[in-house]
């Protein structure tokens, strides 16, 4: 159940405030005993709610009242300085990210050959996203068949978008497919590539028959290598990351002449 406190108040300051609004304009002492607000801490409780915005005082009064602001108005005021103060700390999170970005140094051994599998279709598309935010350069993607990737409805729609951060960081992606391979795509792919991937300058999409296999290049250091389930073939069962820039350099140059002799994709 919603509570003041979950907004910010202390017990006391919830107290304080929820008595006021049922007695109407009083003094601390009176309000002590109806909130049952120690005497000792009252007069703190209330200086605090006011900081809130939450009461108004009489000061010319003898002794002074107190009355609280209308509940609407009150829990506006009070969501306006958790929103505040949610800004401030995103932004103290995000300068935090920003420094240990540039100090912090991967121990990893970059031309030592590595590999990692996933498994499952969520499973995959959260590696492919984990290696495509991690593109430098150039991302170089190939597809044979349709897979979840290019269903915008599905948890595809985080690896186009995964490709479209890329782009803005001004990583070139070169996306290669068989031209019968279009024919079966959703509508909706056609809309994306032509409102958010084609405008950019540094994405090209092309079509060739000479495609076989679907893998991912990533800074010409390691590919991401689909594997189609054994019964559904059109399905994803598995993804392997090979970190390997001799290998990924061969994959390269395979793919390089095919992606010389590819037509433009057009819709």
């Amino acid at each position: 159940m919603a509570n003041l406190r979950d907004l910010g108040l202390s017990e006391y300051e919830a107290r304080a405030y929820r008595a006021l609004l049922q007695t109407g304009p009083t003094t601390a002492k009176e309000l002590s005993q109806v909130s049952e607000v120690p005497m000792g801490r009252i007069y703190d409780v209330l200086n605090s709610i006011e900081q809130y915005n939450l009461v108004r005082s009489q000061t010319a009064s003898r002794p002074k009242k107190y009355v609280a602001v209308e509940p609407s108005t009150a829990l506006d005021r009070l969501l306006e300085d958790k929103k505040r103060e949610l800004a401030e700390k995103e932004n103290q999170y995000e300068e935090i990210v920003d420094e240990l970005t540039a100090t912090l140094d991967s121990n990893e051994p970059h031309e030592e050959t590595f590999w990692t599998a996933a498994v499952g279709p969520e499973e995959v598309d959260d590696l492919l996203v984990e290696r495509i935010a991690a593109a430098d350069d150039r991302v170089v993607m190939v597809a044979s068949t349709v897979s979840e990737r290019f269903d915008i409805d599905s948890i595809g729609e985080r690896v186009a978008a995964a490709l479209e951060e890329a782009l803005d960081r001004d990583v070139e992606v070169s996306l290669l497919m068989r031209p019968a391979l279009v024919d079966d795509l959703p509508s909706s792919v056609g809309k994306r590539y032509r409102t958010s991937l084609s405008p950019h300058r540094n994405f090209d999409c092309r079509t060739s028959d000479d495609v076989s296999g679907t893998f991912t290049i990533v800074d010409d250091t390691e590919v991401c290598i689909e594997v189609p389930h054994p019964l559904r073939g059109s399905d994803r069962f598995a993804m392997i990351n090979l970190k390997d820039r001799s290998f990924a350099g061969d994959v390269r140059a395979e793919f390089e002449p095919r992606w010389e002799e590819a037509e433009p994709l057009t819709f």
